[in-house]
């Protein structure tokens, strides 16, 4: 054979392998989903809190879209969780605490199982949160864990190893991620959950909030400003039920003395820092690893959070301190910065998720994906009203459930509907004035009953 021809036809041979190796190839994203315990919507720097140090989620923030009006569905972690999962409403998938597990064909069509079947890597590290026992099914690999209740003390967020020392939860659920990304296997993506239990307090413990060492530096000249509506007006304000339940009992354990919320609201800052610098490890590994590029990370908070506003603290009511959460997508292959004021939710991540991998997202989702938002800002989600609700029927917690529009929410006790709540957002944004006594907002008042009605009906199982 000629010379020339031979070395044309190896040419030819050589450029075919290489051109099956790029089509072979997966090129879809690597998705990090990282979701945070109680970090409400302005615990963030942001969000315009300067109190609170955050570079690395501001940083994901000016880079991609932030949705200032995120919210859970349900404020509280277990139900919030389950829905993030499944994308369904708390009203249809019918899980929070003391439901028993959670349905086996809801999360037989979860988003981590969806992904998985459609040739995903799967992994999660932290707070699982939802009564299921076939992580197997959703997870190639995983590592459920949370506080350790059995250690009232500093204990319960340092019972983790790394070698021979003990480390802080957020510490150690970092670490996992860094080992994740470094053994990932190339030319697969892969989806890595991650769900830290900071900045959530540790309730049986006297101090309730246990940070890094690394923290310590911050605040530490700085008095706190004290809550707003944190006079007694507001709090009278609430039904005796409210008076009475958990939202008053852990503002004991966290606030009612100068001393205590001085260290909880710094505890629960610095926790949060915590989370922040992990995540400046996780993506400096990612860009060791050059991952960095095809890698969209979303950040959410599992619930919003009382930080003694009204006197009260937890979450579980359906006012924006409990309801609004932080929620970033940071997709790096998109060069535009949005702020996004459209609502969106936490049943929207899994919509979202599976958006990115390019797979179906099932019939009866409710969610909606983020992902044409974060290409191109001026989308609208076309969503006028969104349901939020508290169904956990528990003596110490009333349930609740309600409606929220841009402008608007209403919101009722289900135990006793006579206590009904209406604000007018875009001019009442901290829900002072209750306006449904008042006469001249009846026929409003009557609208978003029926709203609320009409709602519910559609979502329930």
């Amino acid at each position: 054979m000629n010379t020339f021809k031979f070395i044309g036809l190896l040419t030819l041979i050589v450029c075919l392998s290489c051109s099956e190796k790029v089509n072979t190839e997966d090129i879809r994203p690597n998705i990090i989903f990282i979701l945070t315990d109680d970090q409400r919507f302005d615990a963030i720097g942001y969000s315009g809190n300067s109190l609170v140090h955050t570079p690395e989620m501001d940083s994901l923030a000016r880079s991609g879209t932030y949705f200032h009006n995120a919210m859970a569905t349900t404020p509280i972690c277990a139900a919030s969780r389950a829905s993030i999962l499944t994308g369904l409403y708390e009203r249809t998938h019918g899980y929070s605490f003391t439901s028993g597990k959670i349905r086996a064909s809801y999360m037989e069509t979860s988003y981590p199982t969806i992904l998985r079947a459609n040739g995903y890597q799967t992994a999660f590290y932290g707070k699982y949160g939802v009564k299921y026992d076939s992580l197997e099914k959703q997870f190639d690999v995983f590592e459920s864990y949370d506080r350790n209740g059995k250690f009232p003390d500093r204990r319960g967020y340092y019972y983790k190893t790394l070698g021979k020392d003990s480390v802080h939860l957020t510490r150690y659920t970092g670490q996992k991620a860094l080992d994740y990304i470094k053994g990932a296997e190339k030319g697969q993506p892969f989806n890595l959950s991650l769900s830290f239990s900071a900045p959530h307090a540790h309730d049986n413990a006297e101090d309730q909030y246990f940070w890094q060492e690394e923290s310590d530096k911050l605040l530490q000249e700085i008095d706190m400003p004290s809550p707003e509506l944190a006079s007694d007006k507001f709090f009278d304000e609430q039904p005796k039920f409210v008076r009475d339940g958990f939202n008053r009992t852990r503002w004991y354990w966290r606030y009612d003395t100068p001393e205590k919320y001085q260290h909880s609201v710094k505890g629960y800052y610095r926790m949060i820092s915590g989370i922040d610098r992990e995540i400046g490890k996780i993506r400096a590994e990612l860009a060791k690893n050059g991952l960095d590029k095809n890698t969209v990370i979303i950040l959410m908070g599992d619930n919003g959070y009382f930080l003694g506003e009204r006197q009260l603290a937890g979450k579980w009511l359906l006012y924006d301190n409990s309801v609004r959460v932080p929620l970033i997508v940071y997709d790096p292959r998109e060069k535009n910065h949005y702020d996004s004021d459209e609502m969106a939710l936490n049943i929207d991540v899994s919509a979202t998720i599976l958006d990115l991998a390019g797979a179906e997202q099932p019939d009866n989702w409710h969610g909606k994906s983020l992902m044409p938002i974060v290409k191109d800002g001026r989308v609208s989600l076309k969503r006028d009203t969104v349901l939020i609700e508290h169904l956990w029927d528990f003596e110490h917690i009333p349930p609740s459930e309600g409606v929220r529009t841009k402008n608007w929410k209403y919101f009722r006790y289900i135990n006793d509907k006579s206590f009904e709540e209406l604000y007018n957002l875009k001019e009442d944004p901290k829900e002072i004035n209750n306006l449904a006594s008042e006469p001249k907002y009846k026929e409003k008042l009557e609208a978003f009953r029926k709203s609320c009605d009409d709602i519910i009906a559609g979502y329930g199982e």
